[in-house]
């Protein structure tokens, strides 16, 4: 059951985020009906790539371990970006923005959410 619900406050704060990075960015741009499918998809490759992703950083680039939730965004995005046609970043500072954007809303979101 603790796991169903941390798996509902992920997916709405890997919602809240998207949400965020497309109203604040104009090269980002997510279509309405498909949102709840980019944002299960999202939170599907974050959740199951961030453990091999960690894993592998301990084993090889030990320095990544700090910005290991970046990179799980990124690789997130650019995954969910390829899978789904209504979900749009262009542009290297659009990129860059959006995993920075992404990452802190939903890290608030998840940090709010639960209290």
């Amino acid at each position: 059951m603790r796991a169903l619900i941390s798996l509902g406050f992920h997916l709405l704060a890997n919602a809240v985020g998207l949400l965020v990075a497309a109203l604040l960015l104009d090269d980002f741009s997510i279509e309405v009906t498909p949102f709840i499918f980019v944002v299960a998809a999202f939170t599907l490759v974050e959740v199951v790539l961030g453990p091999l992703i960690t894993k592998t950083a301990l084993k090889s680039a030990p320095a990544l371990l700090g910005g290991i939730a970046l990179v799980t965004t990124f690789v997130g995005l650019f995954i969910t970006n390829l899978l789904f046609d209504s979900l749009t970043i262009t542009g290297l500072s659009t990129w860059l923005l959006a995993v920075l954007i992404v990452w802190v809303a939903s890290l608030l979101a998840a940090i709010v959410l639960p209290a």
